[in-house]
């Protein structure tokens, strides 16, 4: 008894002392996580029961970003978008894809930043804007490259046309992890 009552008295503390800032970063890693979830999973399920099991799976990440739960919320995006597109035969459509991956990314990158920060941090908000403003810079060169390849891939038309994306993609793998590595032997 006296444990559980030394955990309440420790929730109560985290809850009174918890700023602004980590709350808000929380409050973004959840609308993220949901809303990836919202547009992966079919309407159907979503209208039904499981809007509240998607929900609660969009806050496990904002209250516990160091545990496995954005990888676990990850997982269940990319479970939901195959049922959708496999199960239910939902087309596959080029603003619902990228609005899916920038869901994913976000909620990867705010929760990397909630788990560095304390629940009592005060931060300076140039640091909040130069984390954005590097995710916003990573989710655009992505998504005009995907939609430069997939144009590519338009071009070349049939089955050569998605081997040409395939390998131009792996080509561009291979070229970031050379570079990450380069600059990872200079420091």
């Amino acid at each position: 008894m006296a444990s559980l009552t030394g955990r309440v008295r420790a929730l109560r503390t985290t809850v009174s002392r918890i700023t602004l800032t980590p709350l808000l970063i929380r409050l973004g890693i959840f609308l993220a996580a949901l809303l990836g979830l919202l547009l992966a999973y079919p309407a159907e399920l979503v209208a039904g029961q499981a809007l509240g099991a998607l929900v609660v799976g969009a806050l496990l990440p904002a209250l516990a970003p160091r545990w496995f739960w954005p990888t676990f919320v990850a997982l269940v995006t990319v479970a939901g978008w195959l049922l959708a597109t496999d199960g239910y035969d939902r087309p596959i459509a080029l603003w619902r894809l990228l609005a899916v991956a920038v869901a994913l990314y976000l909620t990867h990158t705010l929760a990397a930043l909630a788990a560095l920060l304390p629940y009592d941090a005060v931060v300076d908000p140039d640091l909040i804007v130069r984390w954005l403003t590097r995710t916003a810079g990573v989710l655009l060169a992505t998504s005009v490259l995907a939609v430069l390849l997939l144009e590519l891939a338009r071009i070349g038309g049939g089955g050569a046309g998605w081997q040409a994306v395939t390998v131009a993609g792996l080509l561009v793998a291979c070229a970031v992890t050379a570079l990450l590595a380069w600059l990872l032997r200079r420091r």
